[in-house]
Order: structure tokens, then sequence, then C-alpha cells
């Protein structure tokens, strides 16, 4: 009850008793907009207060008329036209996806599994499994290959985005749905790229993922976490094998022995964060290899410690079925 009553006074703050959401602004089409409002659905399934589904209305709205590129991806924000970023897919989608369960709109289902399967297509690299932090369909910007539209990096946060946002889509997705097993098959194909560039010696990921030994690549805990989390769901949910949980845990426990620190009064900092990285916009990213390393690196932003949370209940969750599992 006190994390419930911690939570509604949080979301309160923002959200007026007719479901207005103050300082959002639809027309900004910002994806990062609509992830907060996960937390309006299971507030409205607990308390039956309608102003909670009144603003996940609204976020909804915003999705109906967001701009999208031709092959029909959302683009990432209205300010980066005609690009879709691994980050949009967790940004919106299990938002969608939890919005289409509780208030009957299946066609989503349909849109979700689009989004994908769109991004991911357009972003894997036949050669390792990984995927590029972002396309730009139109080929338009100086980060975009001139054949491809790809950025020329794999982020380790961007893709970390990308491996939370599928559990928690097939949490919510029907079991009988005709996408649901090629959802359940990229989740499989984008973990076992990234345990190929798990570090051996630490069990953690790399700011960029594939280039270990270059200098000023950094192991880096958003990412680290991100990955132990959608491993952790989905072995939870059925959609992984047990034999992930191995590859979890030992993530976990590298971002716990090698990236946190605990003070003498029992306070505890992640280390080792990528405050931020994007693409264009002013003064412009290029998405190259000195771009990505030379962001701050800070201690305790949210980016990281959300996820390190995430990353701990799962495994604790999983942990806890197979031990009932094993009594029954």
């Amino acid at each position: 009850p006190a994390y419930l009553d911690y939570v509604r006074a949080s979301v309160d703050r923002l959200v007026g008793p007719d479901g207005s959401i103050r300082t959002y602004r639809p027309d900004e089409y910002n994806l990062d907009h609509i992830n907060p409002g996960k937390v309006l659905l299971p507030l409205y399934a607990i308390t039956g207060d309608t102003r909670y589904a009144a603003a996940a209305g609204r976020l909804r709205a915003q999705l109906r008329s967001h701009p999208r590129t031709a092959s029909g991806g959302f683009w990432h924000k209205q300010i980066y036209p005609h690009q879709m970023w691994l980050d949009g897919i967790y940004m919106a989608a299990p938002f969608l996806a939890a919005y289409a369960a509780a208030f009957n709109e299946p066609a989503l289902f349909d849109d979700i599994a689009h989004q994908i399967m769109l991004i991911e297509g357009a972003t894997r690299d036949p050669a390792t499994g990984l995927l590029y932090h972002a396309w730009d369909e139109s080929r338009q910007q100086a980060w975009a290959h001139p054949e491809s539209g790809c950025s020329p990096h794999f982020w380790g946060r961007a893709m970390g985005w990308f491996v939370m946002a599928l559990p928690d889509v097939l949490e919510f997705f029907p079991v009988d749905h005709p996408a649901r097993a090629a959802l359940v098959a990229v989740l499989a194909r984008t973990a076992t790229a990234v345990a190929q560039v798990q570090d051996p010696a630490t069990s953690l990921w790399y700011q960029v993922l594939d280039q270990p030994g270059r200098p000023g690549n950094y192991l880096e805990a958003s990412a680290s976490c991100m990955f132990v989390y959608g491993m952790a769901k989905g072995v939870r949910l059925g959609c992984l094998p047990p034999r992930w949980l191995a590859t979890a845990q030992a993530g976990f426990q590298g971002v716990v022995e090698r990236l946190v620190a605990v003070d003498e009064a029992g306070q505890v900092t992640l280390n080792q964060i990528c405050a931020v990285a994007g693409l264009g916009g002013t003064p412009y990213r290029d998405g190259s290899y000195e771009y990505y390393i030379g962001e701050p690196v800070v201690s305790n932003d949210f980016k990281g410690v959300g996820p390190f949370i995430l990353a701990g209940v799962e495994l604790k969750r999983v942990q806890a079925r197979a031990m009932e599992r094993s009594e029954s």
C-alpha cells in the first residue's frame, strides 16, 4: 500500500481530475512522452478512478495521428522526420500493448507487431545479429548509410530498450495472435546476438557493443541491466528457454560486483551510466564511435537505476517461479 500511495501521489501531481496531463503537448509527437503512461493502466485497474483511463486515452490519441514513415513506422519524434529509433519501440509499444488489452482494442496488436518487425528488419546486421541504433527511411540524414539508411554503430542502451520492450509487449500479446511466434523469434535471435558480445571477464556489456578493445569504450551499466531484465522476463514468460537465466544472473552479478558501490551509510550508487545519446539535432550528433564514447558518463542516472531495479525484481520473480515449480 505504501508503494501504491507513492505512485498515485506522483501521478496525481500531473494528471487532473478530467484526465488532462500537465505539461503534455500531443502536437510535439514525441514517443518518449508515451512511455510514462504505462503506470496509468494499473492505477485505473486498482482504483477505478476514471482520470487514469482518460489520461491514458489522451496518450493513445496521440498515436492515432503520430507521423509515420512510408512503411508505417512511427517517427521517433516529429523533429526527427522519417526516422525510427530502437528506443522508440520501448517508449510506445509496451504502453500500446497494455492499452489494447485493457480497453479491448485488438487491432493495436497488429500495429505493434508491424512496428517491431519493421525496425528489426531494417536495422539488423546479418553478420552479427546486432541492431543499429536507428534507421532513416529517407536516407537524408548525414548519419544514415546511403544504402541501408542505418546509423553506423550498435549502441548498447538502444538495444537495451529494444530487448526490454519485447517481453513487456509479449506479456499482453494474445497467445493466439498470428504474429506472436514471430515476436518470440525476434526476442530469441536478439538475445542470442547480445549474448555473443557479453564480456567474458565481467559478464557485462560495452557502450559500443561490438568493439570491446577499442580505446575509450567502457562497460556500461544501463544496457547491462536492460539485457538482464529482458532475458529474465523472457524466461519467466516462457518466451525464452530456462538456460537464459544463467546469462541474466551472470550479468546482474557483474553489475553488483563491478558497477555498484555502497557507502558507510548504506547508500547505493550505480556507476558508469551513459548520460544520454542520440542522433542528429543541434549540435549535430553523427553517430560515430567517438560520439558514443564522448557523451558524459555519470552515476545514478534514472535510465540506469530504473533498469537495475527492474532487473533485480525480475530475477527474483523468475527464481521464485522456478522454486514453486520444483516444489509442486
